[in-house]
């Protein structure tokens, strides 16, 4: 039999597998996002992702406490999409500083590219990523919140707590607001380990019940629980007062004076040297009418300090209608934990 020429055979073999490859090509999937998007069918949005609505101004996650020290995430936002990230806290000191210098921009790169919380943690930083993604998340539930209000009075609301710190562990609520009503509370920390495991599974849902049923942070402790309930309440109450005025009833918002011009705001715990500090400031008409600090250093010399300069401060937040005041002397630390719990309760409210 004649033999075919190798030249023949190879001519012959590459015409198959061009063939081949134009036949799968011609196969690709129509899941491809970039033939969905053609299609004029949107992608699904990714969890955690920024709320679309007109969302604008700054907007300031919550305080998470890491190994090294707290990490807290503020948001710059435009029509609902994070225009610039950054951190207010930080761990810092010694080799800190080196890993906060280094991975915090890039995470602020990352959580503007991503538009969500759902980014990498940097190499060599682990913590630090961690603690970013949470008060990221937390900064994106506030905007979240924020845009339903904004969309009408009846959509409801997801609003998460402060963290409540307390003897025997850390307390945070969660509460779903709709039509100015409690709809559902839960506890996504709360004490853990030991005796604290039968205590937490036997108040917690009877606080999550109390709740619903008040519409408020008033509910009794749970008897046995004391600790546990004076933190559920503190972090119930930093839930409500985070409902934008006209996103739910005066009750649910904290306001109490039935007027929607009215808001109760809690701003994010700042800690200092000498303990934390949180400030709650009510404002109507777009002006401070009351400051006060819920949280401030204490015990020893702290006493006096924070009894001497906490007034002070208080005066002058109503006075300047901002956060731009001036340190009170000899309380340089408490001055500036006052400050930073101040701009974060007023970012709540876009001011």
């Amino acid at each position: 039999m004649r033999k075919s020429h190798p030249v023949r055979r190879a001519v012959l073999a590459g015409a198959a597998t061009v063939s081949g490859i134009v036949l799968l090509l011609s196969l690709k999937p129509a899941s491809d996002p970039g033939s969905a998007q053609a299609a004029g069918q949107a992608p699904p949005a990714a969890a955690g992702q920024a709320p679309q609505g007109g969302v604008n101004g700054a907007v300031t996650g919550d305080a998470a406490q890491t190994q090294y020290g707290a990490v807290q995430v503020r948001l710059t936002m435009n029509n609902g999409k994070i225009t610039q990230a950054e951190a207010v806290q930080a761990p810092k000191g010694g080799r800190s500083d080196q890993i906060t210098a280094s991975s915090v921009p890039r995470l602020n790169q990352a959580a503007v590219a991503a538009q969500s919380a759902e980014i990498d943690a940097v190499s060599g930083a682990t913590y630090t990523s961690a603690g970013y993604k949470k008060s990221l998340q937390s900064a994106l539930d506030k905007a979240k919140a924020s845009a339903g209000a904004q969309q009408g009075s009846g959509n409801a609301q997801t609003l998460t707590g402060d963290v409540a710190q307390t003897q025997y562990g850390p307390v945070q609520v969660r509460v779903t607001v709709a039509g100015g009503k409690i709809t559902k509370a839960e506890a996504v920390q709360a004490p853990k380990g030991g005796r604290s495991d039968q205590i937490t599974s036997s108040s917690v849902p009877r606080l999550n019940q109390a709740a619903v049923a008040a519409g408020s942070a008033d509910i009794d402790a749970v008897s046995g629980a004391t600790y546990t309930s004076a933190g559920y309440k503190k972090s119930l109450q930093s839930a409500l007062d985070k409902a934008p005025a006209g996103g739910g009833s005066s009750q649910a918002a904290g306001s109490g004076g039935g007027q929607a011009a009215t808001q109760t705001l809690t701003g994010s715990v700042a800690q200092t040297q000498y303990g934390p500090v949180q400030v709650r400031v009510t404002v109507a008409g777009g002006k401070i009418t009351k400051a006060e600090a819920v949280q401030a250093p204490k015990g020893g010399r702290s006493d006096q300090i924070t009894s001497s300069s906490v007034p002070r401060l208080n005066q002058a937040a109503v006075a300047a209608g901002s956060a731009d005041i001036d340190a009170v002397s000899g309380a340089t630390y408490t001055s500036a934990g006052y400050k930073q719990s101040l701009q974060s309760a007023l970012d709540q409210a876009g001011g």
